[in-house]
């Protein structure tokens, strides 16, 4: 009998398999035809399709068309979503919610305020003062300063609010005194973070009167994220008991990115009192924190070219050696065998970014000029054209720049904005526009230019067009023009996103390890799409990270590898309720709904990108391989996880 009904389960569990080679990804909620509807109206940036689906019945529906607005950002919808902050269901609150605050409109200003007295919901309370910190007035940030209450999820909104309002605008003394009493230990996680960052970030504020409590969340909060931030913090604050702290947490604190945050702290820092530790921070054990060490001392340039020399001379990391050379080089008062031991470094190197990194360092001086030239326009790798047009800007911006060497310069720029490379006509376009180089006086006919526009096609070259845009306008005193509004190519794939998982997995396979992505399908559905689309076609497969930038993100996926490439369309941005954790992934852009194939993974907190780069993954494993990325690390693979 045993044997019959063993037999018998067997049969049961063959017939139940799915056939060979089919998905067995779960749904997600585009099987709905509706939000499928909905989300195209946002794609297209239909706003008043939107509006249509306020009166809907179906809950789902007033929601998602409110979180849609998010994106298109229209003020004319102001009036409409706000009378969705008193809908009877709180989804639809919190999106409208979220919706204003996006928006960002002062008019809107009245409607959170009300809507937070009649709210008992304590997480919508909180998602609606971090609304009004978007588009708060005086009165709005006042309501914020002022309001108390016991509850600490309302409390964490209310200091969210304060951030958003302070990247608004500086806070008023009463507003910072009250972040600054928010970072201490008897507030929940959340409240501390915010009021860490708020001061992180607040501009030319005075902190000194906050430093017993700056000094104490970053010696000793449990959050490594608190910790950074209140270090950052704590910079600004300059006197030297502050000094003192921070040059303890540069060599002593176990999280690298808490180290980094106190060694880019100590620039403002008397540089007495921080030399050891900077110097000391050279050999740290993470390359991003000497790296940053470098580059501050660099900036310092009140050391010997020999100190300089025996650091690079010692240093593995390739970026901060070169670092460190550009330094000597001007530092030293005979800087020929500098300048020969750097030019020797880049014709032996087969690293590209390592040969930009060098001519970097060789912009310190003007005897490169003619070798930096060169190499710019005879270069057949865009990576070091880049680097070398960059060079060359950094060097024509050095005092001691050959007055001889200027009528030369002004048609090398000439000679870069003609050529077809995007970064040389970008670079040089930006340059252009320095006040101090007073180009106005020389290049009075920007026929030169308008050609140079008209040779660009939008929308795959809207970097160069808005930087030849703007140099128009600067050269001519007019007002700066308003941004190409260019029709995206790129229709969101409905049948690729619905064949996906809501928890769709990525692997990432990279030269410093695998790194797990689970992407944002019902969230972001068209910027997951494009990267799909482009995954699929092995379009990612052998690019490089062309931008690290220590404590802050890794970029890739461009196909030119300098941050200048693209594809021939663009997508619009996706602004989900989401936000910007250690390991999400974004899209890079060069403004709202100019995304394209470039991405970038954060390193920890960073809120202030929040509903401004679309985030569309999150990395759920290999975050040690996320935090040594460097530049010209490769992009081996990216594959969909079959489930």
């Amino acid at each position: 009998m045993k044997k019959y009904l063993g037999f018998g389960l067997l049969l049961l569990a063959v017939a139940c398999q799915k056939p060979a080679g089919k998905s067995t990804a779960a749904k997600n909620k585009f099987s709905d035809q509706n939000l499928r509807t909905i989300y195209t109206l946002q794609d297209e940036r239909n706003a008043s399709g939107l509006l249509t689906n306020f009166g809907s019945t179906i809950i789902n529906h007033r929601k998602e068309a409110a979180l849609a607005l998010a994106s298109v950002q229209d003020k004319a919808t102001v009036p409409a979503l706000s009378t969705l902050l008193s809908d009877p269901e709180p989804p639809v609150r919190k999106a409208a919610a979220y919706a204003l605050g996006q928006i960002a409109d002062s008019t809107a200003e009245s409607h959170l305020v009300n809507a937070i007295d009649q709210e008992s919901d304590s997480f919508l309370r909180a998602e609606m003062f971090e609304a009004l910190g978007k588009c708060a007035t005086r009165n709005g940030i006042a309501i914020l300063a002022y309001f108390d209450t016991p509850d600490t999820v309302t409390q964490g909104g209310q200091a969210w609010g304060l951030y958003r309002a302070m990247l608004r605008k500086p806070l008023p003394e009463p507003a910072l005194t009250k972040v600054a009493r928010l970072i201490t230990r008897e507030h929940p996680y959340q409240v501390r973070l915010a009021a860490a960052h708020t001061l992180a970030r607040s501009g030319k504020a005075d902190l000194r009167r906050y430093f017993s409590l700056l000094q104490e969340a970053a010696r000793n909060d449990k959050s490594a994220y608190v910790r950074a931030a209140a270090t950052t913090a704590l910079g600004k604050a300059k006197m030297p008991e502050s000094a003192e702290v921070l040059t303890f947490l540069a060599v002593s604190d176990p999280d690298y990115r808490v180290r980094l945050s106190a060694v880019r702290a100590l620039k403002d820092q008397e540089y007495a009192l921080t030399k050891p530790a900077l110097l000391k921070a050279l050999s740290d054990v993470h390359p991003h924190v000497s790296l940053t060490a470098a580059e501050i001392l660099a900036g310092k340039n009140q050391e010997t070219d020999d100190t300089f020399w025996q650091a690079a001379l010692m240093q593995p990391d390739w970026r901060t050696r070169a670092v460190l050379l550009g330094a000597c080089l001007q530092a030293s008062k005979e800087p020929e065998p500098v300048r020969q031991h750097i030019t020797s470094l880049y014709l032996k190197t087969n690293n590209v970014y390592e040969k930009g990194a060098l001519l970097t360092a060789l912009s310190n001086n003007p005897a490169s000029y003619e070798f930096l030239k060169t190499e710019t326009f005879s270069a057949k790798d865009p990576v070091i054209s880049t680097y070398g047009i960059e060079a060359l800007a950094g060097l024509r911006k050095q005092p001691d720049f050959p007055e001889s060497l200027n009528t030369d310069f002004n048609q090398l720029l000439k000679n870069a904005i003609a050529s077809s490379d995007v970064a040389l006509m970008g670079t040089a376009a930006t340059l252009l526009r320095e006040p101090e180089m007073n180009f106005r006086q020389t290049f009075t006919d920007v026929t030169f230019l308008k050609l140079a526009l008209a040779r660009l096609t939008l929308p795959r070259d809207v970097e160069p067009y808005l930087e030849l845009q703007k140099t128009i306008a600067f050269l001519l005193e007019k007002p700066a023009p308003e941004p190409p509004k260019t029709q995206a190519k790129q229709a969101i794939d409905w049948k690729l996103v619905q064949r996906l998982s809501p928890d769709q997995k990525v692997l990432l396979k990279t030269s410093k390890g695998d790194i797990t992505l689970q992407l944002y399908v019902e969230e972001a559905p068209g910027s997951v799409a494009n990267f799909v689309q482009l995954l699929e076609k092995d379009f990612y497969n052998g690019k490089f990270f062309h931008r690290v930038v220590p404590n802050f993100v890794a970029q890739g996926g461009d196909p030119r590898g300098d941050g200048w490439g693209g594809t021939d369309y663009t997508i619009r941005s996706d602004f989900a309720d989401l936000h910007y954790l250690e390991g999400t992934v974004g899209m890079a852009s060069a403004g709202k709904d100019t995304e394209s194939c470039q991405w970038f993974i954060t390193h920890s907190y960073v809120p202030h990108l929040d509903g401004r780069y679309s985030i569309f993954a999150r990395v759920i494993s290999g975050f040690e391989a996320v935090h040594k990325l460097q530049i010209g690390d490769k992009i081996e693979k990216v594959e969909l996880v079959k489930r």
